[in-house]
Order: C-alpha cells, then structure tokens, then sequence
C-alpha cells in the first residue's frame, strides 16, 4: 500500500488532538481508526471502504477525501477553512 496525498488538506477538530491537517489518505485513516469520535454510521463505514480502497488503488484519493469530509460533517468535526478570514 502507498500512501495517498489529498489535493487539498481536510482540517478537523478531534477532542484531545486539537485541530489537525489531514493531508493524505494514510492520515484520514489513521483519525478514523484512532480519533474518530464515533466509530459507527453509513458514513464512517463509508469513509473507511473508501480510504482502503485508495491505498490499495481503487480509488483516487479525492474519492476518499471527499467521503472522509462527509464522514466529518456528520461527526460534527470538520472545520470549514473558507469561512475564517
């Protein structure tokens, strides 16, 4: 497996960890798997097919980005970086 760079960073807010670039597809994988406040739901499950999938190479890393951002909004943790000034 090779790790996946995002195009863009994700940044969430993960209790303890703080705010945090999520830069590749290996990081989203790792904040699901050890951070995530809730381990449960279709987009989580979502999140995480769609993570290994793009580490094996069946997806592109903006499949797995873009479903890592719905796992994070439904988790309450995405930050939305186009709105700060």
């Amino acid at each position: 497996m090779n790790d996946k760079r995002f195009p863009i960073p994700v940044m969430v807010k993960l209790g303890a960890t703080g705010q945090r670039a999520i830069t590749s597809v290996w990081e989203a994988m790792e904040c699901l798997q050890r951070y995530w406040p809730s381990k449960t739901g279709a987009s989580y499950r979502r999140a995480l097919q769609a993570c290994l999938d793009a580490l094996d190479g069946w997806k592109p890393a903006h499949k797995a980005r873009h479903a890592f951002i719905s796992a994070a909004r439904d988790a309450g943790v995405f930050l939305d970086t186009r709105l700060r000034q």
